[in-house]
């Protein structure tokens, strides 16, 4: 086992600390100029299109629930523990190369989520079903690559990341508060199951609500930290602009100066927001809207919420601190740093409420991932309802399971599994970017008014097989400016 583990973390080390991490930040790099900066000219649009993203057709999920499920894997105990890793690894100046890879990733988040809207293909129970291995599939003609992209997303959402989740859990809550592991798999399991057994709908419904609260929550408590701490701000961000480009001696030992902040900062970005990870489109094809290009603005807002708001929240936070916190090279780290720095500032009392915003974090990220994995089921087995109920009661007894495990080789064959899914997918949304361009085009021509009608786009670059996009769509005829 000790040598399986040692084999898992070479290969790890080899595809994340240089392969994916120059891949993930050129892809995204090129579709920011290919897009002309959507992400920077259309902020206005963005915010208009989330905050009216409320309404679907009935029996449908909506654009805001869409966004919500991605918020919900998205923003999870990583935001809270991985950026305080980056810190005490990279120093603040992780926190500016963090910002600069989200800023980058919307545009890429935009162009995955606008193809699983385009390839997206009707389902029995009212919805969608899309996202990479559906665009691989319909886009590029090659079912065997998307069920290979689906096999490794379904392990690593539905079986490993259930598992840490829910292992985080149980540790902080036996940790800080003494309660029996036994007490928490049993919770999670009820509150779990009472909403994966409903499948991605009851899953929208929760994350709806669950996952904006809970991050604007945490924003919320950040900020009066900042207020409290106003005479400090200009110098954190100083420290923060000084450390990324390895201008502070404090930060060049052990934090690794300019290296290791861009390597870490780097690296937390791309995870934490996961643009170019093929995930977050799973969701956003689910959503019933009347242009691709709508839900492709709303899904790139998730990567700034993820990051520049939710990350950006536990960077300063213990960015904040004093030197009885953080120092670079310490070894307190993770979410026991980020409780620190938050207990620092407002007093122990905050422990309760802290381990709260875990909890539900974490579970918020629970069902946003089991969404993913259901919509890579229905790829590979078709509208086999008895599988969907398998996959959920699989998805239960690992959160269970989770909760007891030592799960380093779990983690590790997850780390490497996410690395094959984001590889083939990159792949894929380099091949068929040009269908995003396209409909981008098509929407910014219509002045984001118009719904998307395949045969009358005159931008698109081929015929697109499909009955959704069509004249004979009431969602689209109906709503046609």
């Amino acid at each position: 086992m000790d040598g399986l583990l040692a084999a898992l973390d070479w290969i790890n080390t080899q595809m994340y600390s240089w392969l994916l991490i120059y891949l993930l930040a050129g892809v995204g790099i090129w579709f920011t100029v290919r897009t002309r900066a959507m992400q920077v000219r259309l902020v206005g649009r963005i915010v208009r299109t989330v905050a009216g993203s409320r309404h679907a057709e009935a029996g449908g999920i909506s654009p805001f629930q869409a966004f919500a499920i991605g918020l919900a894997s998205r923003v999870g105990t990583g935001n809270i523990a991985g950026v305080a890793i980056a810190i005490t690894l990279g120093g603040p100046g992780a926190v500016f190369w963090m910002w600069v890879i989200a800023a980058i990733g919307m545009a890429t988040a935009f162009i995955e989520a606008t193809l699983a809207q385009v390839f997206k293909v009707r389902w029995h129970d009212g919805t969608f079903r899309g996202g990479p291995a559906f665009y691989i599939w319909k886009g590029l003609k090659s079912w065997r690559w998307g069920a290979t992209f689906a096999v490794a997303l379904l392990f690593t959402f539905g079986i490993a990341f259930e598992m840490v989740q829910s292992n985080t859990i149980a540790e902080t809550l036996r940790t800080a508060h003494g309660v029996p592991t036994w007490i928490t798999a049993v919770v999670l399991a009820v509150l779990s199951g009472a909403v994966i057994l409903g499948g991605i709908k009851s899953v929208a419904r929760v994350a709806e609500w669950v996952a904006p609260l809970m991050a604007l929550i945490y924003v919320l408590l950040s900020l009066v930290i900042l207020v409290m701490n106003l005479d400090r701000l200009g110098f954190v961000f100083y420290e923060i602009v000084e450390s990324a480009f390895g201008l502070n001696e404090a930060f060049a030992g052990t934090a690794g100066g300019m290296v290791a902040a861009l390597l870490n900062g780097v690296k937390r970005g791309l995870y934490s927001n996961e643009a170019g990870m093929g995930s977050a489109p799973n969701a956003a094809s689910t959503a019933t809207t009347i242009h691709p290009a709508r839900q492709g603005l709303i899904q790139s807002a998730g990567v700034f919420v993820d990051t520049m708001l939710v990350c950006s929240a536990t960077a300063f936070m213990i960015l904040l601190s004093d030197e009885s916190v953080y120092t670079p090279g310490m070894e307190l780290e993770g979410a026991t740093l980020t409780q620190a720095a938050v207990a620092h500032h407002l007093g122990d009392w905050t422990t309760l409420p802290m381990t709260i915003l875990i909890f539900t974090f974490a579970f918020s990220t629970i069902i946003g991932n089991y969404a993913y994995a259901e919509v890579n089921l229905d790829y590979l087995t078709g509208e086999a309802h008895e599988r969907d109920l398998a996959l959920r009661i699989t998805v239960i007894a690992a959160v269970v399971v989770g909760a007891f495990l030592k799960i380093d080789v779990v983690w590790s064959l997850a780390d490497v599994s996410m690395g094959v899914m984001t590889l083939i997918n990159l792949v894929a949304i380099l091949l068929l970017g040009k269908w995003a361009f396209a409909v981008l085009a098509d929407y910014e021509a219509g002045k984001g008014r118009s719904a998307f009608i395949a045969a009358d786009s005159a931008h698109l670059p081929g015929v697109l097989d499909t009955d959704i996009w069509t004249h004979d769509n009431p969602t689209l005829t109906r709503n046609k400016a």
